[in-house]
Order: C-alpha cells, then sequence, then structure tokens
C-alpha cells in the first residue's frame, strides 16, 4: 500500500471546521483510502471545533492527514498548551461529546505536547 500525507494550515474560524471536513473527503478519495470515509470526516470535525472553540485566537493551526500501512492517522497542531479534556455526558449542555465520539470510533488517539502547544492525533483502522 502507498503512503500519502499532506497538512493544511487554517485559522481558527467557524468556516475552518467544513473546510477540514471536505479536504479530509477529498483526499481520502484521491488516495482511495479504504477507511470509512464519513467516520474520518466526523471525527475531523471534532477536532478541528475543538481548536476553533477552546483555542480560538489569531494564530492559525494545522491540521495533518498520514495514510501509512493501512493505518489512517489525523493530527491537529495548534499553540494551546491546554490539554483536551473528555467530559461525561450531560444533558443540560448540549455540546461538549466530540472526544468521546473520538474515543468511540477511533482505534486510538492521543495528545503530546509540541512546541508550546499540542498535538491531538487519532488513527482509523481500515475495515476488515
Amino acid at each position: 500500500m502507498s503512503s500519502f500525507s499532506a497538512s493544511i494550515d487554517l485559522p481558527p474560524a467557524d468556516h475552518s471546521v467544513p473546510l477540514a471536513r471536505h479536504v479530509t473527503l477529498d483526499l481520502l478519495r484521491l488516495w482511495r483510502a479504504p477507511h470509512d470515509r464519513d467516520d474520518a470526516a466526523l471525527l475531523v470535525t471534532e477536532l478541528v471545533t475543538n481548536v476553533v472553540d477552546h483555542v480560538g485566537g489569531e494564530a492559525s493551526f494545522t491540521l495533518e492527514l498520514e495514510l501509512a500501512g493501512g493505518r489512517l492517522r489525523v493530527a491537529v497542531v495548534d499553540g494551546s498548551s491546554v490539554l483536551p479534556v473528555v467530559r461525561e455526558l450531560n444533558s443540560a449542555h448540549p455540546r461538549g461529546r466530540g472526544l468521546l465520539l473520538v474515543q468511540a470510533l477511533a482505534e486510538r488517539w492521543g495528545c503530546e505536547e509540541r512546541d508550546g502547544g499540542k498535538r491531538v492525533w487519532l488513527d482509523l483502522a481500515p475495515p476488515e
């Protein structure tokens, strides 16, 4: 299987969410990735929305996609040192479920410190 990678710098603004989703779908089609594209697009939406909602500011963030050896890695890199927190479901708060979706759909995920900020990543396994 071939290896592919791409990254795009985006502003932490609302319009970056659908743009990141569309870029992801287009790249997965172009790369002929066997992964569930809807799941990948949903998870990208959640990661990017977290940056827009919690980081904000004027500094851009980076969306990274890598397909190698059957594994699809998706990551967002931003300049905030505040680490993501998985929240419990709460009917009083309609938002805040993004990382629960990441936990449910990704094979694995994590966060690492990077240059004063962080890199939140997830891996999707190909369908069996």
